[in-house]
């Protein structure tokens, strides 16, 4: 039987810090919230492994550095209300619900969204609250938001996710271009949004009407 606690460390230390993730809030994050309970049963044994796995419902959790990378590219502070995009079996949000005051998520399968409270429940975790919607048009009752983290590969910026974002806020999200992702920042100055493009990557597609 796989020691978990084991695999977690040497998930940090290894997919994590030597790819320069050395914030010590996210790792501590990471190290404090069990992957394997949000990845189902049939591929537990994989949960710490270095790539992204199937959750069903042709969704996936996300490479762990993946979520690492895309943690410390939000820049999430104590006082800070995020919203996610695509909550899947929740370790997102449970990652962020150690690092700012509030996480909405986002997800418009059932099943998952189901699943999700159920692990965030187990985890005693009750800063971060699940709707199950269209994520492209947002979640407009918290809004503006200090951070909004999408966690499916769009065309386009959802321009009802713009409007829910502060000024001075940042959106990370994989934008298509031709056969795969890129990882963008997107920074809300004002009237404009500045895009800062980071690494190519995979995503399972953003659907909705705003997508």
């Amino acid at each position: 039987m796989i020691n978990f606690d084991m695999a977690r460390k040497e998930m940090i230390e290894n997919q994590i810090k030597n790819r320069g993730i050395i914030d010590k809030r996210i790792l501590s994050a990471l190290n404090d919230i069990p992957r394997h309970m949000f990845v189902p049963d049939d591929n537990i044994d994989q949960s710490y492994d270095d790539s992204a796995l199937s959750i069903g419902y042709d969704q996936t959790i996300s490479q762990p550095y993946i979520v690492a990378l895309m943690t410390q590219l939000l820049h999430p502070m104590e006082c800070d209300v995020i919203l996610e995009i695509g909550t899947g079996s929740g370790y997102q949000a449970a990652v962020l619900s150690r690092l700012c005051k509030h996480v909405i998520t986002v997800e418009k399968i059932s099943e998952l969204v189901s699943a999700a409270r159920q692990n965030l429940a187990k985890l005693d975790i009750k800063n971060a609250q699940i709707y199950m919607a269209d994520g492209t048009l947002g979640w407009k009752t918290n809004a503006p938001y200090d951070g909004i983290i999408v966690t499916a590969g769009a065309k386009k910026i959802p321009s009802a996710l713009l409007s829910q974002l502060k000024s001075g806020g940042r959106m990370i999200i994989p934008l298509s271009k031709e056969t795969h992702h890129v990882l963008t920042v997107v920074r809300m100055e004002e009237d404009h949004f500045i895009k800062e493009e980071i690494i190519d990557c995979i995503f399972v597609p953003l659907i909705g009407r705003g997508a």
